[in-house]
């Protein structure tokens, strides 16, 4: 809202506040206010350089660790290959997140290519064009249909003025504008019936306004502003990953340390082979594939959901909807079709709905056809106001034949539509030289000009009191449905009127009613129905007047038809009267908001979150751009959506389809649980690698050497553990609460999992060992030690990729899962299988991996061992199930 509330303001008023006149300003004034207040542009904050962004990807904490081992790795230890994987990782993971946030800074560009190129204004007492950058307030602009708003107006005159302003206030169709003064100082945006705002469309008739705000005074300007302002959320999964990270790298070093104190101490080795045994320790433990594994499984998710007809911008979003708790959701366009309806029709003095049967003669359906402007385009495109053309649909639905009727019946005069007395009439020749003059508009209007009315029988009756109760009430009744009335009635004119205005608009004979809705999507409901069984709210958010909001959502469910329906809606006008921790207070009582203004929905998303709820919000609007970005996920329209409001969106829904987002939160279920399960594996394998090697090391036993648990890491670790990212989604996911932003990737027992398994892995590995060193295949003792490190060194391969097919549920059989649905993931393990085994099989490559070469007896032993993770972890599951079952 500008300083000046100019809406509460005579056109006389506004004039002389902004010193100026209807003839417009002078070239000495517009050059003193273009000095002054620069020009009608959108501004916007800084960005960062391309170098900055790239630094910035190095800020986390595990990055760091990663870095200063991977030059340990290289400069102390000589291990280069080590080191220079861990950099392509972490490097290739910097160059995607700046690629991400390049993407993520489009909004305010669509903003600006949205400003209109030219404008009409009065200046020195002539018109001219000029371009919509050079306007300065206090300029005198023209406007009529088809032109777009440059800069916000107060409204001077107005004939049939109408403008779309859907994607500014979220209202389904056209705003009737005029002239006079509002009283209410707090009247919302929507309300503001005097005002023009910049980027919205007229529609219908012509207007004067007078510029009251240009570039970032506007209120598509505030809204650019709350674009520059509102901070990047983090999502569930960054602040997971950051958490992990911080804690594993942690505990790493402590190990390390650890091994390098107690090694030491013990003078197993001198103090720079511990430091190296140290370092390979950590490198062992550090999961440094983990990032370019996670991103490959939402890559593959993205991937999934473009199929599903939905257009992941940012990767992360693919698993926050799986966490989502509340869908905030935009009405029109998203759960309405943003297309205006007949769906009720009154005629013969009865109502019946839009789909009974009705001749294609019917007075009703003749009159709403004539009394209306629509175009229909040779390419039977239908142009014009959004109630009309829903008019002219109905009647093609009926098999009305609008050209034909138009040719019998010319229109020869009208009478245009006033906002004033909300009425419009056109008149129409007849073959037998009289004039039938038909009349719309609202009903309570119509029905103080109605002499006579059409009965059940198609007879005309008188209209008494008793008739115009009985209509006014039915009215009611449409309109508490948030169905939009229109009334309809005819007069027979016998000659052409010399004088056509309003004065003919009297002794009507009313026709009818026809009651029209921006109609929910037919699978909307059904959506809100699965979100709600998934533990997921959903709420409506519109520009809409609070009736209208509320019969929506009963019909859709999102409020459910009791008594206490109404205390679930609340309107922008309500909510300015709470300050933030109130509402925050009573924001559970909620489902519904009506005539809200863009701030409004920011406040909403940002309420919910501070009860630890991660929130969608859904929407197509101009309007909806700030909250879409402050959202935890901003999901955009991308057939009716503008470019601003997909440009701050996390997602876009290709086919506009409510229900695409359920199917869109399944994925991002699935998503978070597939990156649960590798995260499971990889720590689990890399936790029994750190406990072979640091028993190794405490025992004094020959090491494994960094090479081994290199190669080990490459081939188990990436194969299997990407193959994991595409397992299919297990049953009843979408039964079950969800996570919200307490979880993390080590809940559901997937903690005690790692802990237990990890465990096993290590002490197997080093039961083959014990067991090849005390009953050597050969006697030499050189000879026992390369097979003992070789067996160990297999069976540690080996146990991660028999490990898994546990990790494919974190509580379920392997058997109920499915051992062969995924193909992927038989062929990675196959793969990582055949990659281990070469380097013990393949002569040449033994040497190089300072490896023995087994016999049937010893690869026996190995695949025995490795097996028997697979029965103890089936036996501890069923045991987990069990006590589930018993606490019901």
């Amino acid at each position: 809202m500008t300083e000046t509330q100019y809406f509460t303001q005579s056109p006389e008023q506004t004039l002389t506040a902004l010193e100026t006149s209807s003839e417009g300003l002078s070239t000495t004034q517009v050059a003193t206010r273009l000095e002054q207040n620069g020009k009608n542009q959108l501004t916007e904050k800084k960005r960062k350089g391309l170098v900055i962004r790239f630094l910035e990807q190095f800020k986390d904490f595990m990055i760091i660790v990663l870095l200063v081992a991977a030059m340990i790795a290289g400069f102390l230890a000589h291990e280069w290959p080590d080191a220079f994987i861990i950099l392509a990782v972490v490097i290739l993971n910097a160059v995607f997140g700046v690629f991400q946030e390049a993407k993520a800074e489009q909004a305010i560009d669509a903003l600006k290519e949205m400003a209109t190129p030219d404008a009409h204004v009065r200046r020195n007492g002539q018109i001219v064009k000029i371009k919509s950058e050079d306007l300065v307030v206090g300029d005198i602009v023209l406007l009529e249909a088809g032109d777009i708003v440059p800069a916000d107006l107060r409204l001077i005159e107005s004939a049939a003025l109408k403008i779309e302003e859907s994607a500014l206030t979220g209202e389904s169709v056209p705003v009737d504008k005029q002239i006079g003064v509002l009283t209410d100082a707090e009247s919302g945006i929507g309300d503001r019936t005097n005002m023009a705002f910049m980027n919205s469309n007229v529609t219908y008739g012509r207007g004067l306004g007078v510029v009251t705000a240009i570039g970032m005074q506007t209120e598509v300007g505030r809204i650019a502003g709350m674009l520059n302002q509102a901070d990047e959320t983090t999502t569930p999964l960054q602040m997971n990953l950051s958490q992990l990270g911080k804690t594993l790298t942690i505990m790493i070093l402590i190990i390390a340390a650890i091994v390098f104190v107690v090694g030491y101490l013990r003078h197993a080795q001198s103090p720079i082979n511990m430091l190296l045994t140290a370092i390979s320790l950590a490198v062992a433990a550090i999961p440094e594939g983990l990032p370019a594994i996670v991103t490959i499984i939402l890559a593959l998710g993205t991937q999934k959901m473009v199929k599903r007809k939905a257009l992941v911008r940012k990767l992360p979003a693919v698993e926050t909807l799986g966490s989502t708790d509340i869908i905030a959701s935009d009405k029109t366009g998203t759960l309405t079709m943003n297309q205006m309806t007949v769906e009720k029709i009154f005629t013969n003095n009865q109502l019946q709905d839009a789909s009974a049967a009705l001749p294609a003669d019917n007075l009703t359906l003749k009159i709403m056809n004539l009394a209306n402007d629509t175009k229909i385009t040779e390419e039977g495109q239908m142009i014009g106001d959004p109630t009309e053309t829903a008019l002219v649909a109905y009647g093609q639905l009926k098999d009305f034949n609008l050209q034909q009727t138009l040719t019998d019946l010319p229109r020869v005069a009208e009478v245009p539509f006033d906002s004033e007395r909300k009425l419009m009439s056109t008149i129409h020749q007849q073959a037998d030289g009289q004039f039938l003059m038909t009349t719309k508009g609202a009903p309570d209007e119509l029905f103080k000009r109605v002499s006579h009315y059409i009965d059940q029988n198609g007879e005309i009756q008188v209209f008494d009191e008793t008739e115009k109760d009985f209509l006014l009430q039915t009215n009611h009744n449409l309109a508490k449905q948030a169905l939009r009335v229109l009334a309809l009635a005819y007069r027979i004119l016998p000659e052409k009127p010399t004088t056509v205005d309003e004065s003919l608009e009297e002794s009507l004979v009313f026709a009818g009613l026809v009651g029209m809705i921006d109609p929910e999507r037919p699978e909307a409901k059904q959506a809100v129905t699965d979100a709600h069984s998934a533990g997921i709210r959903t709420l409506m958010i519109t520009g809409d007047h609070r009736d209208t909001a509320e019969a929506i959502a009963l019909r859709l469910g999102i409020i459910k038809d009791d008594e206490h329906a109404d205390a679930a809606v609340i309107t922008g006008a309500e909510l300015d009267q709470l300050d933030d921790q109130q509402f925050a207070d009573q924001v559970e009582q909620y489902a519904v908001y009506a005539r809200v203004a863009p701030e409004h929905k920011v406040r909403i998303v940002k309420a919910w979150q501070k009860h630890g709820k991660v929130v969608a919000m859904t929407g197509d609007g101009v309007n909806d751009a700030p909250a879409l970005k402050s959202a935890d996920i901003g999901i955009g329209m991308g057939i009716t959506g503008t470019e601003v409001s997909k440009g701050a969106s996390d997602m876009v829904l290709a086919d506009d389809n409510f229900s695409t987002i359920v199917v869109a939160v399944k994925e991002g279920r699935k998503v978070f649980a597939n990156i649960q399960k590798s995260i499971q594996y990889l720590l689990s394998a890399n936790l029994g690698e750190v406990l072979t090697l640091f028993m190794m090391t405490i025992l004094g036993w020959q090491i494994l050497q960094p090479v081994h648990i290199l190669w080990i890491n490459l081939v188990t670790d990436t194969f299997p553990a990407i193959a994991l990212g595409v397992e299919p989604t297990e049953p009843g996911i979408m039964d079950q609460k969800p996570r919200g932003r307490k979880s993390n990737f080590f809940s559901g027992g997937v903690f005690q999992a790692i802990i237990y398994q990890g465990l096993l892995e290590g002490g197997i590995t080093l039961a083959v060992y014990a067991l090849a060193i005390t009953y050597p295949v050969h006697q030499a003792s050189g000879l026992a030690h390369a097979d003992a490190l070789t067996m160990a060194y297999a069976t540690l391969g080996l146990i991660q990729l028999f490990h898994a097919f546990n990790v494919k549920s974190v509580h379920q059989s392997i058997f109920t899962v499915g051992l062969f649905r995924n193909k992927s993931f038989n062929w990675a393990v196959l793969a990582s299988f055949v990659l281990l085994a070469a380097t013990i099989m393949v002569p040449g490559l033994n040497g190089l991996f300072h490896v023995s070469h087994l016999d049937l007896y010893q690869w026996g032993i190995v695949i025995a061992a490795s097996f028997l993770l697979i029965v103890i972890v089936e036996i501890v599951k069923f045991f987990q199930r069990k006590s589930a079952a018993a606490r019901g």
